[in-house]
């Protein structure tokens, strides 16, 4: 587990607190702690005020209206682009698509990249520790294409098995789809290294970001890969909200998937010619509020810094997964040398339902069951487990609380 780097005395989680409104509420009487950011992340207000701003001063279409509303407005909503690139360090605003998520970012490259090059006989690589949204829009794909899904093996720690990971990449490999940070072990997978042996043998590479974003610094040129996705709701931003980075030199092999308003140059019945860039995938009326919203997200934890944010994190992740090794019939699952800040546990003999159902009676918010990851369920034999993700809002308070709850709870259940 990583050692947590020194955070600077400036940094006030209180301070941090008081920016989100809904943690000042009681659950069932006791005082709400929040552990199931990585569901969710709670909203800031600065972020609530900007989509608010949005619909009471400047709500109007984008990109098509020459009045001063839909100016702000387009202003406003390609300002979040540039936010977005600076943020994931990519070489031009242009990388930058506005999806609803990562799932629908996932169906993006598949349906636009991914269709047209994959062949019977071919394959697509990913790993055992997937979220179900980036194993379905492959599995579905090589399904239709008569193409073969290869899955790389997760050590008993959490860990990739990096060397059938190698041992699986070949002419036939199509692509390579990997989650920077599992969501349910809090693994941080070698995505730079990854990307480099994929690279070598001429294979794209796509990074599922959405549980890496909200925890650390993801630069996409440091890591090389040509598509990256996170989600908005998970970094405090709104849901509904999405990126998807592709590298500017793969937009030539992607074709259309969505067609219709603010995607074409010029439309007659005989044909048409789509824009170049983002607009070409962002058909219709897009989440104008959600791009802002995101943009203040961004700018609300940079505001605080990645870096401290990592820190403050890791200092929870070490200091409750101590407190949970107190506990003798209490197993972790996913002990990985490197972590964010993501704790999946079970109770021995206990259905982590039952667990997760006293810690709500005592204001605990966690979140219970296989996590839309089933065959790494599969993987460990069990039917779920409880998943405390933290955020940047948490204190070693709420994990003491965490602790207390668990022992009444254990004392219940066993």
């Amino acid at each position: 587990m990583n050692t947590p780097s020194s955070i600077p005395v400036t940094f006030s989680v209180t301070k941090v607190r008081a920016d989100f409104p809904i943690l000042t509420q009681s659950v069932n009487g006791k005082p709400l702690v929040y552990f199931d950011s990585g569901a969710t992340a709670q909203k800031p207000k600065q972020v609530i005020d900007a989509i608010h701003a949005y619909y009471s001063s400047y709500n109007a279409n984008i990109h098509r209206g020459v009045h001063h509303l839909s100016q702000v407005a387009s202003a406003a909503y390609e300002n979040a682009r540039k936010k977005v690139q600076k943020h994931l360090n990519a070489a031009d605003e242009n990388e930058i698509i506005f999806t609803a998520g990562t799932t629908a970012s996932v169906n993006l490259i598949a349906e636009a990249f991914l269709r047209s090059r994959l062949n019977p006989g071919d394959e697509v690589v990913i790993t055992g520790m997937e979220h179900h949204s980036n194993i379905l829009p492959w599995q579905q794909l090589c399904h239709e294409k008569n193409a073969t899904l290869k899955v790389v093996s997760v050590n008993d720690d959490g860990s990739l098995d990096m060397n059938h990971f190698a041992s699986l990449l070949n002419s036939k490999v199509k692509l390579v789809s990997c989650t920077h940070v599992s969501n349910t072990l809090g693994t941080i997978n070698p995505v730079k290294e990854i990307t480099s042996a994929a690279h070598a043998m001429g294979i794209p590479v796509f990074i599922d970001g959405a549980q890496a974003v909200p925890h650390m610094k993801a630069d996409v040129q440091e890591i090389g890969c040509d598509f990256y996705a996170f989600s908005g709701h998970k970094v405090y931003g709104p849901t509904g909200i999405g990126v998807c980075y592709v590298k500017q030199s793969r937009y030539s092999e992607m074709s259309t998937w969505q067609t219709g308003g603010g995607t074409i140059k010029t439309v007659t019945f005989e044909k048409t010619e789509y824009v170049d860039g983002p607009l070409k995938y962002e058909a219709g009326t897009p989440n104008i509020e959600g791009a802002i919203g995101l943009g203040y997200a961004l700018d609300y934890i940079n505001a605080i810094g990645m870096e401290v944010i990592a820190a403050h994190e890791q200092e929870l992740l070490v200091y409750t997964t101590q407190r949970l090794h107190e506990f003798e019939n209490v197993e972790i699952i996913g002990n990985a040398e490197h972590k964010a800040g993501v704790i999946s546990f079970n109770v021995k003999g206990v259905h982590p339902f039952d667990v997760g159902t006293i810690l709500d009676q005592q204001g605990i918010a966690v979140r219970t069951g296989h996590h839309c990851t089933q065959p790494l369920m599969q993987r460990y034999n069990v039917p779920g487990t409880v998943r405390v993700s933290f955020g940047v809002y948490n204190t070693k308070d709420d994990s003491d609380r965490l602790i207390a709850a668990l022992e009444k709870a254990i004392k219940m259940l066993s």
